[in-house]
């Protein structure tokens, strides 16, 4: 056992350090295919970036519900708790670059990415406490909708966008568009591959450990698969383009919940919205609490003192910490239960016959 627990953790271990290298690259030849194409910065953050910032989200839970048995715990909880941790990015975020000066940065015209993402959010979570039982080819009619919602949302968002700057100047990417799209499609590769390894690492540290595969999802592997989006941020706010930083935490939060649409392709044991804890239902729901909180200082930051504003950021990272804790609690209490139930059995003797 001690033996497997090393091999898992190792594998872990090589699999998160590939995600994180990969993705952090992800971001670096996305902007220059944004110069190259002359696409902006503004339209490739918040969709061509996001969306390749989740490809760890992506790769990693259509591996987990393709295990054998399949883990579609893990990866519904990998969506919502992503989204926890990405809002915990943009206060972290915020609060190293300016507070408020980083927020008035930021274009009013996010609310309407802000609001896609919340609703996205907020339907998973119903979808799973109704359990919706209705389904097509094997896929639930609420993961077709979530996806429809997303096509819909963000076509809003790129018609409701706000003009790039016209006397914006983009520095030279130092590389052709040929090998930017080449550079581009590896490193998505290597994300992909990696989030192959790691789902099944995971799923072997929850299966000799015993500890919750939700609370994994939710906790350990959303850390690793959100660490593109941490970089990308923290690159964009380093150069000054908070809107982009921004755009691309909120369009990886959406993006994230269409994910429950493309692993319930390969998901053969019912709809994978339905496969729902308690752990995911808190996930989620400090999930929502967080990108509408960060969406009304967003769209209220002309009207908020500084020291309001900074407030508010520092009680949205404790809130995720908070929630995170509350997460490990009612995984640690299910633990404890299916121990329960599976005492009398393992003590009756002699067998009934």
């Amino acid at each position: 056992m001690g033996g497997d627990l090393a091999v898992a953790l190792a594998v872990f271990a090589a699999s998160a350090v590939l995600v994180i290298f990969c993705g952090a690259k992800l971001a670096v030849y996305g902007d220059a295919l944004a110069t190259l194409t002359g696409w902006g910065r503004l339209f490739v953050g918040s969709l061509l970036v996001a969306l390749a910032t989740s490809l760890p989200e992506l790769s990693t839970n259509i591996s987990a519900v393709r295990l054998d048995p399949p883990n579609p715990e893990l990866a519904v909880g990998n969506v919502f708790g992503a989204n926890m941790l990405n809002m915990f990015t943009l206060s972290a975020v915020a609060l190293a670059f300016g507070g408020k000066s980083f927020l008035e940065k930021v274009a009013p015209e996010q609310g309407y990415l802000i609001l896609v993402a919340a609703v996205m959010t907020g339907g998973a979570v119903i979808f799973g406490a109704v359990k919706m039982d209705i389904e097509a080819w094997q896929i639930g009619l609420s993961s077709v909708v979530l996806l429809a919602i997303f096509v819909a949302g963000m076509k809003v968002v790129y018609e409701t966008r706000p003009p790039d700057s016209e006397d914006q100047e983009e520095e030279d990417p130092g590389m052709t568009l040929k090998k930017a799209w080449i550079l581009f499609g590896l490193v998505s590769a290597g994300v992909v591959v990696a989030g192959i390894f790691l789902a099944w690492s995971t799923d072997e540290i929850a299966e000799i450990t015993g500890v919750a595969s939700s609370t994994l999802g939710i906790l350990a592997v959303s850390f690793v698969t959100t660490m593109p989006e941490a970089a990308s941020t923290i690159a964009a706010a380093r150069i000054g383009a908070f809107d982009l930083g921004v755009a691309g935490l909120y369009g990886s939060c959406a993006f994230n919940v269409t994910i429950l649409f493309y692993a319930d392709i390969f998901f053969r044991d019912g709809i994978l919205a339905n496969q729902t804890e308690p752990a995911h239902f808190i996930a989620g729901g400090v999930a929502i609490g967080l990108i509408v909180t960060g969406g009304i200082l967003i769209l209220a930051r002309n009207r908020i003192k500084r020291a309001i504003a900074a407030a508010v950021l520092a009680l949205m990272a404790s809130v995720y910490i908070a929630g995170a804790a509350a997460v490990i609690g009612v995984g640690t209490s299910e633990d404890e239960e299916d121990d329960q139930a599976r005492a009398p059995a393992a003590l009756s003797w002699p067998p009934p016959k």
